[in-house]
């Protein structure tokens, strides 16, 4: 069992309930889980404050893999080790799996079918108005910011302009402005 935070924060109870958490999670994210992921961590769970998201979220940006895998790993790892790591994961990934392998066999019945592609549009666009109202949620946080929020607004609007505009493929935008935006922290940091 793990130690109480020194907050007295809630935490997850038992494997079981990490493992459940994940689930539900994983079951309400489609095409983006970003905005569920923050809300049901910080928001209603209050496992994490929204600087310590904000922070694990960074760390599974940079790891290899998918970022809200990376981040179920972390939770889980750190309130109940490996077991938690692999309950969270476990949560995360079975039951969505098994209803993508579901949906799967009805898509190949329905393909070419003009709602469906209509239908997969919308979500789309639903997924991108969630990402940016969670992004507008965190804005608050970029008060505390090492680089200030003048230099992180400069940056992702660099970065929208980029991506948007440009069409700067996506890995050359992280490398590059992830490569100045971490520059800037650390010469910040030192002085």
């Amino acid at each position: 069992m793990p130690l109480p935070p020194a907050d007295g924060r809630p935490q997850p109870k038992s494997l079981g309930d990490l493992f459940v958490s994940f689930t539900v999670l994983a079951l309400q994210g489609f095409g983006g889980v970003l905005a569920v992921v923050q809300r049901e961590l910080v928001e209603k769970k209050r496992w994490l404050t929204r600087d310590e998201f904000i922070e694990d979220w960074a760390v599974a940006q940079i790891m290899p893999g998918p970022n809200v895998v990376n981040l179920c790993l972390i939770v889980g790892g750190r309130h109940f080790g490996l077991k938690g790591a692999m309950a969270a994961l476990a949560g995360l990934i079975t039951v969505p799996l098994l209803l993508l392998l579901l949906l799967v066999m009805l898509y190949t019945q329905v393909a070419d079918q003009p709602a469906v592609a209509g239908a997969l549009r919308g979500i789309g666009a639903v997924t991108a108005g969630l990402i940016g109202a969670t992004g507008l949620k965190l804005a608050g946080a970029l008060k505390t910011n090492v680089m200030g929020v003048g230099v992180c607004a400069a940056l992702g609007a660099a970065a929208f302009f980029a991506i948007g505009v440009l069409r700067v493929p996506l890995v050359y935008v992280i490398f590059g402005l992830g490569g100045v935006a971490g520059a800037l922290a650390f010469r910040k940091l030192r002085a």
